[in-house]
């Protein structure tokens, strides 16, 4: 078993950015490489802003990640009631996907979800929870001619 990471939020829109922040932290100290950090936090952050928008009465979400040899799963569930259990299902698991309307406000969460994530899963029961998970790489660092080529010939620090 790999890195374990679990809080629990209340449903309130800034804690998006919150469990975005401490999780994109959690990730990249990892050693994940940033562009599968950067389409985590994204899918992330949508699975978060619908439990925000769609839990209902729940007032509070979890965002839990595990952290194995090449893969990351996450875990984003609130205790509200899913308006369409059935719909949502088959939204997050049917090949195609419909699309929003042009005019549409909201409703490209799940598409962008999909997209991110290599596998991405709904359950209804017995919380409302999204799984998403991804194989993640490592950053492989660079040679030691590669690092020569691109270290800056001024340094800075701050005092």
């Amino acid at each position: 078993m790999g890195t374990v990471f679990s809080i629990s939020l209340p449903g309130q829109a800034y804690t998006v950015s919150v469990a975005r922040d401490v999780l994109g932290a959690l990730l990249s100290r990892s050693g994940i490489c940033q562009g599968c950090v950067d389409d985590i936090l994204l899918a992330v952050s949508e699975a978060c802003a619908n439990a925000v928008e769609h839990g209902g009465t729940a007032t509070d979400y979890s965002v839990e990640a595990q952290l194995a040899t090449g893969w990351c799963e996450l875990r984003i569930s609130h205790t509200g009631r899913a308006p369409d259990t059935a719909a949502l299902v088959r939204r997050f698991t049917s090949e195609h996907a419909p699309l929003p309307g042009l005019d549409s406000e909201s409703g490209r969460g799940i598409l962008l979800m999909r997209y991110l994530m290599d596998e991405v899963d709904f359950r209804g029961e017995p919380h409302t929870t999204v799984i998403l998970r991804k194989r993640v790489t490592s950053c492989d660092p660079a040679s030691e001619d590669d690092l020569d080529r691109e270290r800056p010939s001024a340094r800075f620090a701050l005092l």
